[in-house]
């Protein structure tokens, strides 16, 4: 109760960077002790994600990495669709520490052995944004890093990485397809308006003389408005797909650690924050027996 109803509502304060390090260290000091409390915590994370403020998305997903260090696999089974859903999401945020952050967790070799062993479940979530910013985000740094995470996952298997992409592409089409057809009936809206005897009551006369008709085209061609299929919704082709590979192949060069097959995974135990002044309290603190043993001799 302490945990949930106290600890975990103190992530909502604006001033959490003040504390957040020994918060984080009381609640993974909590899932030691208790695993079965993994769940609510990290959905109550999950909850609290803040949305407009990227430095405090960065402490978050500082703490999660602490938490998933000590989760127990039956435990992380029960959460890794929404958290990796919202690590899809922090993956292609513009603010680049928060992408940055999220990616370092590939480099992870305890949460790497967790996706591993469900990668069919994470895969597909992670693919899309994987894939999308690759090619679209701003940083360079970025780059590399998804290119490592998707070098990972085309190693742990790659029937499913080759599966995923030819999902993705199916859905871009889909999307493409959608979009066009949307832009047909807009058409058929506006052949219609043009039929309308009201229209100059809707679209005032821009030069005197002319027909309604030609006065609704000068003003649907002085808008500029672009086709809607005309949006993002680039999609890859089988030349993408193989220059992906590639390059995934090539430019995974940003010191990730890879993973080692022989070399067996432990969790992590959490460590106690790096505080200045709580080590000054630790290092000044005596036991109360030093002082009761020199009472004793006084007597």
């Amino acid at each position: 109760m302490f945990l949930i109803r106290v600890l975990l509502p103190l992530h909502k304060v604006k001033s959490l960077s003040v504390y957040h390090p020994q918060l984080a260290y009381c609640v993974v000091q909590f899932l030691e002790k208790d695993s079965s409390l993994t769940e609510p915590v990290i959905m109550g994370l999950l909850k609290f994600w803040p949305k407009t403020h990227s430095p405090k998305e960065v402490m978050f997903l500082n703490e999660l990495e602490e938490i998933l260090d000590v989760i127990e696999p039956s435990e992380f089974v029960k959460v890794m669709e929404p958290l990796f859903r919202q690590l899809a999401k922090c993956v292609s945020s513009p603010h680049f520490q928060v992408a940055e952050r999220a990616l370092y967790y590939w480099n992870n070799e305890y949460i790497m052995s967790l996706i591993s062993d469900n990668a069919a479940r994470i895969l597909p979530i992670m693919f899309p944004a994987l894939y999308k910013n690759s090619k679209s985000h701003w940083n360079k740094t970025i780059h590399g890093l998804i290119y490592n995470a998707l070098k990972l996952f085309m190693e742990m298997n790659q029937k499913l990485f080759d599966d995923c992409t030819q999902q993705y592409k199916a859905e871009k089409q889909k999307e493409k397809y959608k979009l066009k057809e949307r832009e047909e009936i807009w058409h058929k809206i506006e052949e219609l308006a043009k039929q309308n005897p009201q229209i100059t009551k809707v679209y005032p006369p821009l030069q005197p003389g002319l027909h309604p008709q030609e006065e609704f085209m000068i003003y649907n061609e002085s808008s500029g408005g672009l086709p809607l299929y005309s949006m993002e919704t680039e999609t890859p082709t089988a030349e993408d797909i193989q220059l992906l590979k590639k390059t995934v192949e090539t430019e995974a060069t940003q010191g990730m650690k890879e993973l080692k097959k022989d070399k067996v995974l432990m969790r992590r135990k959490s460590e106690l924050p790096q505080d200045v002044y709580t080590i000054k309290a630790l290092e000044a603190h005596k036991r109360a027996e030093e002082y009761l043993t020199a009472n004793q001799e006084a007597l």
